[in-house]
């Protein structure tokens, strides 16, 4: 898991505990977990997902979500040095060449796929035809799972408020009883204590993430995309480095450049 999700997670969940503790004592932190409040949060929040949203698709989104959270993204300098490796073997050895460095590829099915299509003769256009509809479709996918992720956090502090006026209503019913009315109210509002945090502690921000990760991911099979359409033309070491350093802000490019020159000296 990336340490920052967890971090934030513990921060959050932290401050809340402490600050229950502050309010009531460690005594009153049984008194905030209302199974009926998380039934009508929790259940209605996925009840109305499934009735937005066809239920393959929500496992698709869960599946996205999970990888988000799991899934380490490589560095585009890592990756632009990779191809000028690549670069300098093709010219070396013919695309042929390239067939061993397959085995050495850890987690990338995209890139995999790349060099396959490049080894097995593939022409620039068809590398951009099926490796463009890879990526729109990956676009697609990280799109429709963050739909659907921001949906949920966006209605989820709606349940929390239907939870609420159900434990209103309840509270009225036995307004004979004086001596309850407080404490029924404080269960009143754990629905929206529960909604509201929720949404804004796990799912919103969930989503954001998915967004930032997924332009980071599709950015990088761009960078591949590039890569492997320079090596097929056949173009030098030095121009595929310098498309591909097209990609990066100029302070990194720069510091890729003189990476570049040092290791050239070295060798």
């Amino acid at each position: 898991m990336d340490p920052g999700v967890m971090i934030g997670m513990i921060i959050g969940g932290a401050l809340i505990l402490v600050t229950i503790i502050f309010e009531g004592g460690a005594s009153s932190i049984p008194g905030y977990i209302n199974m009926p409040a998380i039934m009508i949060t929790v259940g209605g929040t996925l009840a109305a997902t499934i009735i937005r949203y066809p239920i393959p698709m929500i496992m698709g989104a869960i599946a996205v979500a999970k990888k988000s959270v799991f899934v380490k993204i490589g560095l585009p300098e890592e990756l632009i040095k990779k191809f000028v490796e690549y670069c300098k073997i093709s010219r070396r050895e013919g695309l042929l060449g390239l067939e061993k460095e397959i085995e050495k590829i850890d987690n990338d099915d995209f890139l995999v796929k790349s060099i396959r299509l490049l080894v097995d003769g593939s022409d620039s256009d068809t590398l951009r035809g099926v490796l463009g509809t890879e990526i729109d479709n990956v676009r697609q996918r990280h799109a429709t799972g963050k739909g659907i992720i921001e949906f949920a956090g966006t209605i989820f502090p709606a349940f929390g408020m239907v939870g609420t006026v159900l434990g209103l209503i309840a509270m009225m019913r036995k307004l004979d009883d004086p001596s309850h009315i407080g404490e029924a109210m404080a269960v009143a509002f754990i629905a929206t204590f529960y909604g509201v945090t929720f949404s804004n502690l796990i799912l919103l921000p969930l989503a954001g993430r998915l967004d930032t990760l997924s332009k980071k991911e599709l950015y990088l099979k761009e960078i591949i995309l590039e890569g492997v359409v320079s090596i097929q033309k056949g173009d030098s070491p030095m121009i595929t480095e310098d498309k591909l350093k097209s990609f990066l802000q100029p302070k990194a490019a720069s510091a890729l450049s003189a990476a570049s020159k040092e290791r050239e000296k070295s060798s």
